[in-house]
């Protein structure tokens, strides 16, 4: 399966930790992994002991382009093979069977993951087999367990979707995207003089047209106006949309002859 055409151009990310599958049931489940893993930023793949073999042209087709990730995976017969190297090893355990370690969230992982790295230390992280999970003697070869939390009722998930948990915030303990801006494409953010100015123009025609006429209710009607579009990020071209529409409102209420009283 070596020198393959084709996939996205994924290489390795500094201090990302090892995805280390144990006894994986079908190829199909370990491409989705894969891709779940490029959608991560996560690129060293073990299998261990893969019920079918390895490796299997099935997993390539599942893993949407992931190829570089299969390419580069390796085959160990046991999980001492597979972690031989490594400094930590953390375990997916969806049911701790009596065992005495630390607990920890998919966030919380990430968080240790990410902190192992800064040590130059090298981690990884195991993953059972679908249907039953990881057993007694891989869970005694886990410095910590993650498990994460999930609605009681329905906890299932299956092998990509538990690598995507975890890939998923790993990038996400070191992501700078905001946790909410607007979309502004190709305008921008109006400033307060551009909005000053809409506002006059509208309500010079609001008085024009007779809307602002009860005088004492008048400048609480004003703030309200103000209110409206000072409650959100207006847009430079949305401004501009609006004073188009209240200049064709006025123009049509002229053309019509209701013109302002002098």
């Amino acid at each position: 399966m070596t020198g393959r055409d084709g996939g996205a151009p994924l290489e390795p990310v500094p201090g990302s930790p090892v995805v280390i599958l144990v006894r994986p049931q079908l190829a199909e489940n370990i491409g989705t992994a894969a891709r779940a893993m490029a959608n991560g930023g996560l690129f060293h793949l073990r299998l261990v002991a893969p019920r079918d073999g390895w490796p299997q042209e099935k997993a390539w087709r599942a893993s949407s382009g992931a190829d570089a990730i299969l390419d580069a995976a390796t085959l160990h017969a046991d999980v001492a093979e597979a972690t031989h190297d490594l400094h930590r090893v953390l375990a997916t355990c969806p049911r701790p069977r009596h065992v005495v370690k630390p607990l920890l969230t998919a966030r919380g992982a990430a968080a240790e993951l990410r902190a192992i790295a800064a040590r130059s230390l090298r981690a990884g992280v195991l993953f059972g087999p679908e249907r039953a999970g990881l057993d007694s003697e891989d869970l005694a070869r886990a410095d910590a367990l993650v498990r994460y939390p999930l609605n009681p009722a329905f906890a299932s998930l299956n092998l990509a979707q538990a690598v995507m948990v975890l890939a998923y915030e790993w990038w996400l303990a070191a992501d700078a995207t905001p946790a909410r801006r607007l979309m502004t494409n190709e305008t921008r953010v109006a400033t307060k003089a551009e909005l000053e100015n809409f506002l006059g123009h509208l309500v010079a025609e609001l008085d024009a047209c007779g809307f602002l006429r009860n005088a004492p209710k008048r400048p609480g009607m004003v703030r309200n106006i103000r209110h409206f579009f000072a409650r959100g990020e207006v847009t430079e071209q949305e401004l501009r949309t609006l004073h188009g529409v209240v200049t064709e409102l006025a123009l049509g209420r002229r053309e019509r002859g209701r013109v302002e009283k002098g």
